[in-house]
Formats: C-alpha cells, structure tokens, sequence
C-alpha cells in the first residue's frame, strides 16, 4: 500500500517536472520568436514589447492546455463532423 502511494507520488512529482519544464520553454521560445517578429514588423519600441509579451502569452497558454491533460489524463478528443444533439434533431424532423 506503502509503495504504491510512493509510485504514484514519484509519478505526480515526474509530470510536474515536465509540465514546468515544457512551461518553460514554450514561454522563453514564443518570447523570442515575438521578439524577432516585432524586430522585423514594427518600429515603436511599444509594440515590440507587445508582441513579445503575445509571444509569451502564446508560449503559456500552449503549455498549460497540454499540462492539464497530462495531469488530468483525459485528453481532449476533437472529432469533425456532426454532433449527436444536432444528429438527433434531424432525425425527428
């Protein structure tokens, strides 16, 4: 009981490891790719710092979503096409 607690701590422990890590990243990556977009399109010192800002934005954003389904362990399932509430409708039409 003892080693299975510990197992499932080491494992919690290793995802958050690699969710801050992947935070990371993403953040100081889309921090300078926003960088080297406001370097390249604008003049004002003002809208550099907010693409870069956007940048890092991006960089979270994109790192918490995928964190939270590692955490979580229920990815999100995007499927196209038509949904049951709108499949059921058309059927009793």
């Amino acid at each position: 009981m003892a080693e299975e607690s510990r197992a499932e701590i080491g494992d919690l422990n290793a995802k958050w490891d690699a969710c801050i890590d992947l935070g990371v990243r993403r953040c100081v990556y889309s921090s300078l790719a926003g960088a080297f977009t406001g370097l390249l399109l604008f003049r004002s010192p003002v809208t550099r710092w907010v693409s870069v800002a956007f940048g890092a934005g991006v960089g979270v954003g994109s790192a918490y979503s995928e964190c939270s389904q590692k955490l979580i362990k229920s990815p999100v399932k995007f499927t196209p096409g038509i949904s049951d509430t709108s499949s059921a409708k058309v059927g009793q039409e």
